[in-house]
């Protein structure tokens, strides 16, 4: 090794890759568009910057925001900054003192008029949703075959839920005739492929100009038009796009969407588990109580005397069967002696009674002659007496 050879350590080359950036670019003003822009749990703030062919990483801490800061993605900016480096990656990135909004980036004007207008239509409706199947056995997914986005999503599925079918239909997600493929692969399998029990409509990560295949009228119509649920999953978390609001449920990733199609039958089984082992624990107990039950039963009295099980029933049938017959018994006396009281009344309500004891009934033309008044002279009468009858004249009436 020469004495004039320099070897740096890696960190002490970052350290002077730093110095020397924010000594050349120190309190710079740039302008471009906001991307990915969000809030840390620390209330940091990080975003990407952008114009139409590159990007630049920035940070902007909360003791250096604005009170009033109201930036989204999309909103055109110019921030002052210095140029810093994240040493742990080797990343450059813009540290932001001050945040300027100049205006709304044409990509976001487009994207928040056609959402405006789609919406109006009713396409962003839950009523219009379509449930997403709980065990399909069926998925199709459509994205690009040379993306992370597929590979991520077949490992999860085949690990989850190996039982799962998965129809790739490969198609362009960014560039020119993006648009026009995903929504005929849509429309295609929709037509053709009826078996499919849910679709997966996405990519991965990448700026509002990678995703703005998503963003376009014609795939967010053939989403809506889809007989079969559609899960829309596109970037990352933080991303959103015209996709995500037309679809039946929007993943915030491919992986997720993965997770979403193949959870249940992983959850299912664990669930079953689970029921399993609280049954069996459940039948523990129930043994446990009905052992003791039993063995307090066979060291029991009345176990070694299983006549005396009975024999309180038997001695309450007894008097039971005694109280029966004395109640009957009593009944038939009541109604007995009832019975003869009625009788001897309508006996002495018979029209024939008096004429026992000497006395005639008096009728006239089968009629009874109660007053001497009903009478005239001449009158024949018939009298009525205990035994047999007689015909008489009469000659003259008393009053």
């Amino acid at each position: 090794m020469e004495d004039a050879e320099i070897v740096y350590k890696v960190t002490e080359l970052n350290a002077e890759i730093k110095n020397i950036l924010k000594s050349a670019f120190n309190n710079i003003w740039v302008e471009g568009e906001v991307s990915g822009f969000k809030k840390s749990s620390s209330e940091h703030f990080y975003f990407d910057l952008k114009d139409e062919n590159s990007l630049i990483s920035c940070v902007l801490f909360k003791w250096s925001a604005q009170k009033d800061l109201n930036i989204e993605n999309g909103t055109l900016v110019k921030v002052l900054a210095d140029i810093s480096t994240f040493d742990k990656q080797s990343k450059y990135q813009l540290i932001v003192k001050k945040i300027i909004p100049i205006t709304v980036g044409k990509l976001q004007i487009e994207f928040e008029k056609l959402k405006k207008k789609l919406e109006s239509e009713g396409l962003f409706d839950d009523s219009r949703k379509k449930k997403i199947p709980p065990f399909p056995k069926n998925v199709g997914v459509i994205t690009s075959i040379y993306g992370a986005a597929v590979k991520d999503i077949i490992s999860i599925i085949k690990r989850r839920a190996p039982h799962i079918n998965i129809i790739i239909y490969p198609v362009k997600v960014q560039g020119e005739g993006a648009k026009e493929e995903i929504s005929n692969a849509i429309k295609e399998i929709n037509e053709k492929l009826s078996d499919i029990d849910v679709l997966l409509v996405g990519r991965g990560g990448g700026s509002m100009e990678d995703l703005w295949a998503f963003n376009e009228e014609i795939v967010a119509r053939a989403i809506a038009n889809s007989k079969i649920p559609v899960i829309s999953c596109v970037g990352h978390q933080t991303d959103f796009t015209i996709a995500d609001f037309v679809a039946d449920l929007r993943a915030p990733t491919p992986s997720a969407a993965a997770e979403i199609v193949a959870k249940n039958a992983e959850d299912l089984i664990t669930h079953i588990k689970q029921i399993e082992k609280r049954l069996l624990s459940a039948l523990k107990i129930i043994y446990h109580r009905i052992f003791q039950r039993f063995s307090v039963f066979v060291n029991s009295r009345i176990y070694k005397n299983t006549f005396s099980l009975i024999e309180n029933k038997v001695l309450s049938l007894d008097n039971l069967y005694e109280r029966t017959i004395n109640a009957i018994d009593d009944k038939i006396s009541f109604f007995s002696n009832k019975l003869e009281n009625l009788n001897g009344r309508l006996k002495n309500l018979d029209p024939k009674t008096p004429t026992k004891k000497g006395y005639a009934i008096a009728t006239i033309k089968n009629k009874t002659v109660k007053k001497s008044s009903e009478l005239k002279e001449g009158d024949e009468i018939k009298l009525i007496f205990s035994e047999g009858s007689a015909d008489a004249d009469i000659k003259k009436i008393y009053k």
